[in-house]
């Protein structure tokens, strides 16, 4: 009767893990939907700003109004999609200003390997793609769902 008992708890902890499994699936798939629309946002800002207003060598100063309105369009997004049914949601201003942290860790690191990639290696200007599409999304993918709504 004992080893049932334990086959059976084996069972349903395999079973858990599964479905835990599944839910952190369902949020990276909704992160990454998020953090499109979010790029969509970002251009949308960024691109009339270096057209219009920032021409030129001065479009890096369209990055914070472009970055400023994705981050402001991103965290309701995530907070209720995204990390739905998962951690709490706090009044206040703590947890955005974690998001807000994060995202700016992610454009940060983003910055960094374009720096390193195509400064000191002398790397092609698309190489700084690679890392930016797939670590960056998820180091802030992991710090969203442990720090900001975990």
């Amino acid at each position: 009767m004992e080893g049932t008992s334990q086959r059976m708890e084996m069972i349903v902890d395999r079973l858990s893990a599964a479905a835990g499994g599944r839910e952190m699936l369902g949020q990276l798939v909704r992160f990454g939907i998020v953090g499109a629309v979010s790029t969509l946002i970002y251009a949308a800002v960024y691109v009339p700003l270096t057209y219009y207003v920032f021409p030129g060598a001065r479009a890096v100063l369209a990055v914070p109004f472009a970055f400023a309105v994705a981050v402001a369009c991103g965290f309701p997004l995530h907070s209720l999609w995204s990390f739905r049914g998962h951690g709490v949601r706090r009044r206040g201003a703590a947890q955005p200003m974690k998001f807000v942290t994060v995202q700016g860790f992610g454009l940060a690191l983003n910055a960094l390997f374009t720096w390193v990639i195509t400064g000191p290696l002398h790397g092609h200007t698309l190489l700084p793609l690679i890392p930016v599409v797939t670590i960056t999304p998820i180091a802030t993918f992991a710090l969203n769902r442990r720090w900001v709504f975990g």
